[in-house]
């Protein structure tokens, strides 16, 4: 059985330069400490329990040169840099340079990922070549592929090519750049937290669960 890769993208949190868009909104020491908070919590999460032996995880950091050494994840975990490039270019590397199986990356600012999720997408990828995760504003928080067992070179010319970043054509760009007859799944829609708005409505999704699950 080919080994399933998990590659998860973070960026080494810094204070000022860490979710700027949601800093504007919460300030930069509550959005530093939101987005380590997040990415360590996710982390751990995808890989208690004997997860490990389900699927590799890898971290693809980024900027590389304040990477090593850093206290923010935990230290077992094999990290790899995230390459130079747009968004796009940088999700395609592990695509290409990973040992052979199946690959699904995801981003590190989505506090709702949960194991069942991962465990989703590499079912879908048993019968599809790609599987996507959406993201309620038009993008998306995980991209699969299947890679048969390695990623055809034929194939990878239009991979993440042509996608406005940031916008709500990021998840239909994407797919439009993929070959259709082999198979696109999706799984559940997730929220990346990006905006007061985004951060906002997560509290409040959270203190919702919270009471549910409180004792009557």
């Amino acid at each position: 059985m080919l080994q399933k890769h998990l590659v998860v993208f973070v960026k080494v949190p810094q204070i000022g330069a860490t979710k700027t868009r949601l800093a504007a909104g919460i300030g930069p020491l509550a959005a530093w400490r939101f987005y380590r908070n997040t990415t360590n919590q996710v982390i751990r999460r995808l890989s208690a329990n004997g997860l490990t032996r389900k699927w590799k995880i890898w971290l693809a950091v980024t900027p590389e040169r304040l990477a090593e050494g850093t206290r923010f994840w935990p230290v077992d975990i094999r990290q790899t840099g995230q390459g130079r490039g747009d968004l796009g270019q940088r999700m395609a590397k592990p695509m290409y340079d990973l040992p052979p199986g199946p690959v699904v990356v995801i981003g590190s600012d989505v506090p709702e990922i949960e194991p069942g999720h991962i465990e989703k997408a590499f079912a879908a990828l048993e019968r599809n070549t790609a599987v996507f995760g959406p993201a309620d504003d038009g993008g998306y928080w995980l991209v699969g592929l299947k890679r048969r067992p390695s990623f055809p070179a034929r194939l990878r010319p239009g991979l993440f090519r042509q996608v406005r970043w940031s916008t709500e054509h990021a998840l239909a760009d994407t797919v439009a750049g993929l070959d259709h007859r082999r198979g696109i799944a999706r799984i559940n829609t997730l929220s990346d937290i990006d905006t007061v708005k985004d951060f906002e409505s997560w509290l409040n999704r959270s203190q919702l669960r919270r009471d549910q699950l409180r004792p009557g």
